[in-house]
């Protein structure tokens, strides 16, 4: 039998309590995320009917469900999403970007990018931060209502695919984006 003093008690509940809120809130962070990946992956196979073959065919896919971007002169963006294999979450992942230019403007994206095999993707998991264009080269797909795609085009490793664009950002930029692991 323990005897219990009331500093006891009080470290003993604080710390417990301590412990169950950090993993309530990792959890429902993670929990949010998930959401908005499913959903977001949902919209784009309605929207752009072509990425059914690729979702099938790659070997991992890191989904941004919302990319938001404001600017005047200078500008950046934030974004947060997952990593899928297997179409599971295996890892969470943010972008961020700075650009600077004759800009002005807010929008949101959401983008996907497509691992269509394992040297890509494993290159990408490797890295603590990647950068688009700079660590790994990738073909970029904003103008979904015009493109198709089969597994006889396929060719690159990675495929980005912009979709569900809104807001008004106008002008030219020079821009670099980083995507970096986070714990969720």
């Amino acid at each position: 039998m323990t005897n219990w003093t009331r500093r006891g008690f009080i470290v003993t509940a604080g710390a417990s309590l301590t412990s169950a809120c950090s993993g309530g809130t990792e959890s429902n962070a993670r929990f949010k995320i998930d959401s908005s990946v499913e959903a977001a992956l949902r919209q784009m196979q309605a929207e752009v009917p072509f990425t059914t073959s690729l979702v099938d065919n790659a070997a991992g896919m890191l989904v941004m469900p919302k990319i938001t971007k404001g600017s005047f002169i200078f500008g950046g963006s934030y974004g947060e999403g997952s990593l899928l294999v297997g179409n599971a979450p295996v890892d969470y992942y943010n972008t961020v970007a700075g650009s600077w230019g004759l800009q002005a403007g807010v929008s949101q994206v959401a983008q996907v990018l497509f691992f269509m095999d394992q040297n890509a993707l494993q290159k990408f998991r490797s890295k603590s931060g990647w950068t688009l264009g700079a660590d790994l080269e990738y073909t970029l797909i904003d103008k979904a209502d015009s493109a198709s795609m089969d597994t006889n085009t396929v060719r690159n490793g990675v495929y980005s695919v912009v979709f569900d664009q809104s807001g008004v950002l106008v002008g030219i930029s020079l821009e670099g984006s980083k995507y970096n692991r986070v714990i969720r």
